[in-house]
């Protein structure tokens, strides 16, 4: 089921007509005759939890089946489940593949059974896939880095909290985003933490703690992602600065998106909607499935969500 605040995103017209193409829940069939398989790398973040659930949600709303897999984030074991639900006779296989780079042997397995393999949220670095459908994250970056050089328009201290690892494409295009933005700008200093937060809310807590000892004068800090900048608000605020400094996050997790709604210091965060992208991507494979020509690659816009427009986005009822 396409969430309230993915319906508010299309209400807006963030999707363009090209966009759309191909991947609408108008414009994908499905006659209860296809399996999907779904590979999930890993199922342990709530992201890719709610990605999950929003996929199976949209199959059973268009009358098809779909066999879910979690590797818990082991390659070689994705890889082993995509041969099983390949061996099961599915039709084609969304992959999810969370923080994975590349997995040569998942696309080679499916482009051999001669099926189609839809990426979702994570575009592999290398292989054949059919179509991926998924966020900017530059962009993402870019617009929050705006966002907080308006907020400072004096300068300020900017702390970085990144996910890791070092060669997340994700997390290093959402930073690099942010830098575009910040870096160079009169009075901003850039503050990258040392340590990784993996993308939890506990990391991000711990991550945050320890930029509150290292440096003073913090004015402001950029996550990598929703739930890591959950656990720095509450670092923040057990040291008592939450009138200080300032938190903008991406993805537009339910709980943050409340902070912001609820006025908080939590201030911003790039929607990357994993109902939406969820039930886009279940739509685009019934898209393939169906001969429908569709589009290589989708970007799905990230609109930027403010306590101005927080109420539109906030779905408590979502799948994220």
């Amino acid at each position: 089921m396409i969430s309230t605040r993915t319906a508010a995103a299309l209400a807006a017209g963030l999707l363009t007509a090209t966009a759309l193409a191909g991947c609408s829940s108008d414009d994908s069939g499905g006659d209860g005759s296809y399996t999907v398989g779904v590979a999930n790398f890993t199922l342990s973040g709530p992201y890719f939890n709610g990605m999950d659930k929003a996929i199976e949600a949209q199959a059973k709303k268009k009358g098809v089946e779909v066999r879910s897999t979690d590797a818990g984030g082991d390659a070689a074991k994705l890889a082993a489940n995509v041969d099983d639900l390949l061996a099961k006779g599915v039709d084609a296989v969304i992959v999810s593949g969370g923080p994975l780079e590349s997995a040569p042997a998942v696309l080679n397995a499916i482009k051999a059974a001669g099926k189609p393999a839809v990426l979702v949220d994570r575009k592999f670095q290398t292989g054949d896939y059919t179509s991926w459908i998924g966020p900017d994250n530059e962009a993402i970056g870019k617009q929050n880095g705006d966002f907080l050089l308006e907020r400072l328009p004096d300068g300020g201290k900017v702390a970085i909290i990144k996910g890791g690892p070092a060669d997340n494409s994700i997390g290093l295009a959402r930073t690099d985003g942010v830098k575009q933005a910040l870096d160079g700008a009169p009075g901003i200093e850039l503050v990258e933490a040392p340590d990784y937060g993996d993308w939890t809310t506990d990391g991000g807590l711990e991550v945050m703690e320890g930029l509150l000892a290292a440096h003073s004068g913090i004015d402001a800090v950029f996550c990598e992602n929703d739930a890591m900048c959950l656990g720095a608000q509450r670092a923040v605020a057990d040291a008592g600065r939450e009138k200080d400094i300032v938190l903008a996050g991406v993805d537009g997790q339910t709980e943050a998106v409340k902070a912001i709604l609820d006025g908080t210091n939590y201030l911003v965060t790039g929607l990357n909607d994993a109902d939406e992208i969820g039930s886009l991507g279940l739509d685009r494979t019934l898209a393939v499935l169906d001969g429908e020509e569709t589009e290589k690659d989708t970007v799905v816009p990230s609109p930027m969500v403010t306590e101005d427009n927080a109420k539109k986005y906030y779905d408590p009822d979502g799948n994220f």
